[in-house]
């Protein structure tokens, strides 16, 4: 027994894990989940109003940008190495069934069209809602008090070929309305957009980590919320339900959003479905780790760090994310 006993603590001693972990080269060399700046998508606000650049309070280090910004703009995200943007806009005037949203020269369509002007090459994805553009701001047309699914699907798929034909390489329907990847990937095919990505937002949870993206949207609902259409924060088995209904009708790459709190989900989804999975980490999370970060409660850009690589070591292909920029110089620091 004493001699079994020596012999197992001989083989324990041989095997010792910290022997890959005293050295910081070495460290990288074993690393399992890297991050790159090919990973993220940045998200910008672009306000039809503005003629310089306005800061949104409640997400440090993120403004609204007016259109004659966007140049300078688009060259900082360049030189980030960053692949790709998702284009919100704020519009002059709101109605209520959100015109602006799908009118040829609205503040999305512009946007398109000045960034493929001044950089052809960065993937544009726009998000399809009617939210930021109706006076009720709910994400579909009302009637009697209720949203009308049907002819919400008709304005949503007029706004995603207005920002097809203005260039736009993605369309990303937000609003979680059944049936919308099919009516926004039939209204594409009819009118010459079938190389037009979509990435739906597949599994888009009634959170309340959004109340910062709405302070900079403007686009909080006048009244009630959005439970009646946005996802049930409780629920796994229906979000993968949703994910395989909009795969089916259609879509390109679909998304889990939020993303901290809802890593199961993407996990879920990554072990079940082939289509590229995007990840939205969204306003609330950034906005919680930049205020703890500028009160000293803890070390943002370490937090940062880890909470992206969570999301992708969960299984995220894509990760949106207002951290991009910064996530990027940091990223390039490192290699140096």
């Amino acid at each position: 027994m004493k001699l079994e006993l020596v012999e197992r603590e001989k083989l324990a001693l041989r095997k010792r894990p910290r022997r890959l972990r005293k050295l910081q080269s070495l460290r990288l060399l074993l690393r399992e989940t890297r991050l790159s700046p090919s990973d993220f998508i940045y998200p910008i606000f672009v306000d039809q109003r503005l003629t310089e650049r306005e800061e949104i309070a409640s997400m440090p280090g993120i403004s609204r940008l007016a259109l004659t910004e966007l140049q300078e703009e688009v060259a900082e995200i360049k030189a980030s190495k960053i692949q790709a943007v998702l284009v919100f806009g704020l519009p002059v005037r709101k109605d209520s069934v959100g015109s602006e949203a799908y009118a040829p020269d609205g503040i999305v369509q512009q946007t398109v069209r000045a960034i493929k002007k001044s950089a052809p090459d960065l993937v544009v994805a726009t998000d399809v809602c009617l939210c930021q553009y109706t006076d009720h701001g709910h994400c579909g047309v009302v009637r009697d008090g209720k949203i009308v699914n049907d002819e919400s699907l008709q304005l949503l798929s007029r706004t995603a070929i207005s920002h097809a034909a203005a260039g736009a390489d993605i369309v990303s329907p937000s609003a979680m309305m059944d049936g919308q990847v099919k009516a926004i990937r039939q209204g594409l095919d009819e009118t010459g957009f079938s190389d037009t990505a979509i990435m739906s937002y597949a599994a888009k949870f009634a959170s309340a980590f959004y109340g910062p993206f709405r302070e900079a949207a403007e686009s909080a609902p006048a009244r009630g919320d959005r439970r009646s259409y946005q996802m049930d924060p409780p629920n796994l088995r229906e979000a993968l339900r949703e994910i395989a209904v909009d795969i089916n009708e259609g879509a390109d790459i679909v998304m889990v959003k939020p993303a901290l709190s809802y890593l199961d989900v993407v996990r879920e989804a990554r072990s079940r479905f082939q289509t590229p999975l995007a990840a939205y980490n969204v306003s609330g999370e950034y906005s919680m780790i930049k205020a703890a970060g500028q009160m000293d409660w803890l070390d943002a850009k370490a937090i940062a760090l880890e909470v992206l690589t969570a999301i992708k070591r969960a299984g995220a292909d894509i990760i949106i994310t207002y951290f991009a920029k910064e996530v990027s110089q940091w990223l390039r620091e490192e290699e140096h």
